[in-house]
């Protein structure tokens, strides 16, 4: 009888092919699966799954672990959430390649756009690299409880080679598009996954100016994007508004004709065109046709902003009744809010200051949009349970019944996208389609209003098992995420269970997987604080064969690696 490293028992196996679910047992030795089946040797450690959903690893392909993954073994949230593999330097923000001189620079982008504080970057950054190729070096000295893979990202390009030219929105010269296309082309070589970009007004520095990509020409992203297909590997990743379909679509289309690469690209359902998204797909689905591999990272939920005293947005954060005492220690400011002279004078200022508070896209005194977010959170939530209609019901105003949820400790979950008819419909109708991947988790990043490294688990809770009507089988979420989500971005070698796979994988009591609120952590570099989510049912998350997490625990191992470059499917 052969002797393995780990052997799972009886458990409900989905493999990530879409094939039925089954009962089976799966072996590991040496970081890869070595059976699946009913397994006759026995192992060093034998775990009993009987009743309990065994799964690959969660592969999640849009994250912005670039800053964190310098200076924390644990790429949290997104390891709680049965993710095994990551993918950073997405929507063109990142922190290599770099001269000395541009590094606050691109401090201020990355907190600007993807809301981490800058004292915690410029305190966690060791900045020993300036080439990206040098940045990989780092990290591939570096150990996690996952694997991290990375992108080259635009921005970062561009202030390396324009300099200030590039931060006033400047055309770049033909030389300065050669030189960006040379850098892009040689990280990709060194072991980037792929080349990321950035052309949403969404993306802003802390001083409110464009990301820098925003204003690179088509001929700048065509020219890049010929660069790194020459290479023969490598992805590319795009995030823009679709404000014109055709003009975005000719742009993609364009780059990925000319590098023979495959580009994903982020897609959400808008206030502003409601039905566009079925526009994009319906494109994206005649550029495959065409032999042009396009497909749209879409949420597994509403994209939406947490608000709460101790994080980025809330609808008082600009009242001055509020900031008088915003800066109190936490248990006098909790006292004070429960003065009826407080809540008076806050109440009173904000309306006369209201215009003022509408910032962040108006969306910070949206009541109508915004709902308490409770333990578990509910994120289909009933549109009669918004702040406006709740405020209704009781006969008063909704910023009073927001001040009263605020001041006793609440959360308030505002939906930005995929919201507009009240319901995930859209999303649903997204993930069934097949020109899309599930994405634009943002795990590591927005951590002061936004928790969303947690959408794996939503996957499974909310679409495979609790949704009242319209939900998906659990084989097709299992493929999407797993396996659909690793060979998009060349990682042939995991998101399946069968013989010579990567040996990453999950044991999950799917009738206990049960998210949890976000909570306040302020462990950041320099005190900073973020959001975390944690979830109940991961009875055993193993990365290369190597368990990291059990019951949700760290086991303290660290099996996770740099990935350099596409990895092939196990031979035979």
């Amino acid at each position: 009888m052969s002797l393995h490293d780990v052997v799972i028992r009886g458990g409900t196996v989905v493999d990530g092919t879409g094939a039925p679910r089954r009962t089976a047992d799966v072996a590991l030795s040496d970081g890869v699966i070595t059976e699946v089946g009913r397994v006759s040797g026995s192992g060093h450690r034998e775990i009993d799954a009987d009743g309990a959903l065994v799964i690959p690893g969660f592969v999640d392909m849009h994250t912005h672990y670039d800053g964190q993954a310098t200076w924390d073994t644990r790429l949290q949230p997104s390891a709680w959430h049965g993710v095994t593999t990551v993918v950073s330097g997405n929507c063109g923000v990142g922190f290599a390649p770099v001269v000395p001189a541009y590094q606050q620079k691109l401090i201020d982008l990355m907190e600007g756009i993807e809301d981490i504080p800058g004292t915690a970057l410029h305190e966690g950054l060791p900045w020993t690299w300036e080439t990206f190729e040098e940045y990989l070096d780092f990290l591939g000295g570096r150990r996690f409880d996952l694997d991290l893979g990375t992108q080259v990202p635009h921005a970062a390009l561009r202030v390396r080679v324009m300099g200030d030219r590039a931060i006033a929105g400047t055309t770049a010269t033909d030389a300065e598009k050669r030189e960006m296309a040379r850098l892009a082309a040689a990280a990709v070589r060194a072991g980037a996954l792929g080349f990321s970009t950035s052309r949403t007004l969404n993306h802003k520095t802390v001083a409110g100016a464009l990301t820098p990509s925003y204003d690179a020409g088509s001929d700048e992203l065509v020219a890049i994007a010929e660069a790194v297909g020459a290479t023969g590997r490598g992805v590319l990743q795009v995030v823009t508004d679709f404000l014109d379909i055709d003009a975005d679509m000719t742009i993609l289309r364009s780059m990925v004709r000319v590098s023979g690469r495959p580009l994903t690209v982020s897609l959400a359902q808008n206030h502003y065109d409601p039905a566009g998204y079925r526009t994009v797909l319906r494109r994206i689905g005649e550029a495959d046709a065409e032999g042009l591999p396009i497909r749209a990272q879409v949420a597994v939920r509403g994209i939406g902003l947490v608000m709460g005293l101790d994080l980025t947005l809330h609808p008082f954060m600009t009242n001055p009744a509020w900031q008088r005492i915003a800066g109190f220690p936490p248990a006098e400011r909790t006292a004070r809010l429960a003065r009826p002279e407080t809540k008076a004078a806050v109440l009173a200022a904000q309306t006369r200051e209201k215009a003022e508070t509408r910032i962040g896209g108006r969306l910070i005194d949206k009541f109508h949009l915004m709902y308490e977010l409770t333990d578990p959170p509910q994120y289909e939530p009933d549109p009669q349970d918004s702040v406006a209609a709740r405020a209704e019901r009781e006969g008063r105003e909704p910023v009073e019944l927001a001040y009263d949820l605020l001041a006793a400790g609440a959360m308030l979950y505002v939906m930005v996208l995929n919201w507009e008819n009240r319901s995930l419909e859209p999303v649903r109708e997204m993930l069934a389609s097949p020109w899309t991947l599930p994405g634009l988790s943002d795990g590591g990043a927005h951590v002061g209003s936004i928790c969303d490294g947690s959408f794996p688990t939503t996957l499974l809770q909310h679409w495979g098992r609790d949704r009242p009507a319209g939900r998906l089988e659990l084989e097709y979420l299992v493929r999407r995420q797993c396996r659909d989500t690793a060979t998009a971005i060349g990682l042939d070698d995991r998101g399946l269970l069968a013989p010579g796979y990567r040996a990453d994988l999950n044991v999950i009591d799917l009738d206990s997987l049960r998210l949890h609120r976000p909570e306040v952590h302020r462990d950041l570099p320099a005190g900073g604080s973020r959001l975390l989510q944690r979830a109940d049912g991961y009875r055993h998350t193993f990365v290369r064969g190597v368990e990291t997490y059990a019951d949700g625990q760290e086991t303290g191992e660290l099996p996770g690696r740099l990935i350099r470059g596409p990895q092939p499917a196990p031979a035979g």
